[in-house]
């Protein structure tokens, strides 16, 4: 998203998107405008449904492969309707359901000796972080911090979520830590 000027109200249009694809999906009108030029900017996006204050689906991007209205359209409909967490989204719940549309920055890999090391390295509330080891997988948002403020604790989830024990180390992992802008419509 940095080869065409960004306009003030980029979060905005990023939501407006987000919930007209979903509305397209449901079979509903909705319109929105998807002319700004730094849309069709690479760009990778997670798109978060909650309802109440609670996870009702979230999918994203960890690359940016493919245009950022793409890629938030992709993500808003996987999100209300393929999250493996929770059932398709209906009709019936779309006005009782937030959006929050996250931005981020390309990942960059992290270099540690081991885990207390990387660990060391971690910054609450503004690092989100990918982990990898073999076909093990899993990312928090920054966002996550809210609810695992300390990083061990944020670790030790994010291993749960990638299917690897608590308890787990091994200097075959890799960690890669990103930055995100969101923005969230009011509740």
């Amino acid at each position: 998203m940095t080869n065409s000027p960004v306009p003030a109200n980029v979060g905005e249009v990023l939501l407006s998107t987000a919930r007209a694809a979903i509305a397209k999906q449901l079979g509903l009108e909705s319109s929105v405008d998807e002319s700004a030029p730094w849309l069709t900017d690479a760009g990778a996006c997670f798109v978060t449904l909650t309802q109440e204050g609670a996870l009702r689906g979230c999918i994203g991007s960890l690359e940016a492969w493919r245009p950022l209205l793409e890629d938030v359209q992709a993500n808003a409909v996987a999100a209300a309707f393929h999250d493996p967490r929770s059932p398709p989204l209906t009709r019936a719940e779309l006005d009782q359901t937030q959006l929050e549309v996250s931005v981020l920055s390309a990942p960059e890999p992290m270099s540690f000796t081991s885990e207390a090391d990387a660990l060391a390295q971690l910054r609450p509330g503004i690092d989100g972080l990918i982990l990898a080891y073999g076909n093990h997988r899993g990312t928090f948002l920054p966002q996550v911090w809210e609810q695992l403020p300390e990083p061990a604790q944020f670790l030790a989830h994010l291993k749960l979520k990638a299917g690897l024990p608590v308890q787990f180390w091994s200097d075959d992992i890799t960690l890669a830590r990103y930055t995100v802008t969101a923005w969230h419509e009011a509740d």
